[in-house]
């Protein structure tokens, strides 16, 4: 029986900030292609740090130090050859508050396109739509594409920045806590979106919360004080997880 390479391999990976602070202790896990890979626990857990790793974003810490191996299709993304901007553009990452950039909603879908190198007029109004689509937003924005982006509500410019993560076609697809600023029904449709785009990415998530995650995911891992506790199918680890942290979390006895 053949075994599915993993998209995304973390293996043996410690995290220390600057000040000494160790946010992450030996972190092993397989991220498959095409899944949605859920990242859940408490605060100040390792959640965020583990994914501003994935795409280096860490090196934006002075002096923390990071040992272990992450491999990204087979590469470590730590070797000196890697290209960081373009690491960045394959796996793009969409933060817990939303940061649109100046400008319109178009100009904010189709900035990282030019700045990518594409031009033609006929791709970029695709992109724009399809991202929008995508991020369910296209409905209530169609129509003021040249609109100030800042005129957006706070969950509208959440899904704005989903989709311009979307409209450059990243290989991966990284969500720290997008839906804390949304309502109900827009949080349904990011979360239908989701079921969507996995057929065309991988997507890495902190979900909003213990529910959210288990509706979504179709493995995970459970995150406690920097250190991996257990991992495994969604079926399982929200329903029959193998240690008792893990179901004291899930059942609200902390966190």
């Amino acid at each position: 029986m053949s075994i599915t390479p993993a998209k995304i391999a973390i293996q043996d990976v410690y995290f220390t900030y600057g000040d000494g602070a160790e946010a992450l202790r030996d972190i092993s896990l397989d991220i498959y292609e095409k899944e949605i890979f859920v990242l859940f626990g408490p605060s100040r857990s390792g959640k965020t740090t583990l994914l501003r790793l994935l795409n280096r974003l860490s090196d934006l810490f002075e002096d923390a130090t990071v040992r272990g191996t992450i491999l990204f299709d087979g590469q470590d993304i730590f070797d000196y050859r890697v290209n960081v901007a373009g690491l960045r553009r394959r796996i793009s990452m969409v933060f817990a508050v939303p940061t649109p950039l100046p400008g319109s909603i178009r100009d904010n879908l189709t900035y990282g396109l030019r700045m990518a190198g594409i031009r033609n007029e006929r791709v970029l109004r695709e992109r724009v739509e399809r991202s929008l689509q995508q991020a369910a937003l296209w409905n209530e924005v169609k129509d003021r594409l040249d609109k100030s982006a800042f005129a957006l509500s706070g969950g509208q410019q959440q899904r704005l920045c989903l989709a311009r993560s979307l409209a450059l076609e990243p290989d991966v697809i990284v969500l720290d806590n997008p839906t804390s600023g949304l309502d109900p029904l827009s949080t349904e449709s990011v979360e239908e979106s989701l079921q969507d785009l996995k057929q065309r990415y991988t997507i890495i998530i902190v979900p909003h919360s213990v529910q959210q995650g288990s509706r979504i995911a179709d493995r995970a891992a459970f995150l406690l004080d920097g250190e991996l506790i257990e991992v495994g199918k969604a079926t399982q680890i929200f329903v029959e997880p193998q240690d008792q942290r893990t179901e004291d979390y899930i059942t609200g006895r902390f966190g």
